[in-house]
């Protein structure tokens, strides 16, 4: 974990090409990579070092970086729930990246923290913001994000009151793909709860045509 912690600081792309394969053959042998969770320090700064590789501009390192976020938390599972403040706001960032395999990468990296790291709504109530993002791939990338959570983990494990606002709010969006989004995790939403979120919408305002 050493070598990790200073290899993963590198900035030339080659190096972190190389450096992101040999992490990923590190963590998939618990007895090679028995020292993994040794210093607390050590792990917390190589975790920060790849939302920077997750941020990166070149699709290639911007993928690695998500692979090997996606190994950490199949080895650390619960225990990664501590890092997801951490790399929440780069995965928010990557659902409105140029690339499809990027943008899809970095929602089922999202998806596998509800189901590893923490509890769907712990996820989501950090997850929020994008919303409001100022990038509408990622706006829409949000709404598509809770249409999967929905269809994997239903309705009773979220607070659907905490987010159908913000669909609404998105329902008048600048974009259409956002709007489109929108409308479809509404419809998902009402498969889920039924007649409660019509009401809900008449009483934001949504006009009954809508």
């Amino acid at each position: 974990m050493d070598y990790f912690c200073e290899q993963v600081q590198q900035k030339d792309v080659g190096r972190r090409m190389q450096v992101g394969q040999e992490l990923l053959e590190y963590l998939s042998d618990p007895v090679r990579s028995s020292d993994l969770e040794q210093d607390q320090q050590r792990l917390d700064k190589v975790i920060d070092e790849l939302t920077g590789w997750v941020n990166s501009s070149n699709f290639k390192v911007a993928l690695l970086g998500l692979d090997v976020l996606f190994a950490f938390v199949d080895r650390l599972s619960g225990r990664f729930k501590s890092y997801i403040g951490t790399v929440l706001p780069p995965l928010i960032d990557r659902m409105g990246d140029a690339k499809d395999q990027v943008r899809e990468q970095a929602q089922n990296l999202i998806l596998k923290l509800m189901d590893e790291a923490a509890p769907p709504m712990y996820i989501w109530e950090r997850l929020a913001v994008g919303f409001k993002h100022k990038n509408y791939r990622s706006r829409e990338g949000v709404c598509l994000c809770l249409i999967a959570t929905l269809n994997i983990y239903g309705a009773q494990p979220l607070i659907l009151s905490k987010l159908v606002p913000h669909l609404c709010t998105a329902f008048g969006d600048s974009n259409s793909q956002v709007r489109d989004a929108a409308i479809v995790a509404i419809v998902e939403v009402y498969r889920h709860v039924g007649e409660k979120v019509r009401i809900d919408l008449t009483k934001r305002g949504i006009p009954p045509g809508r």
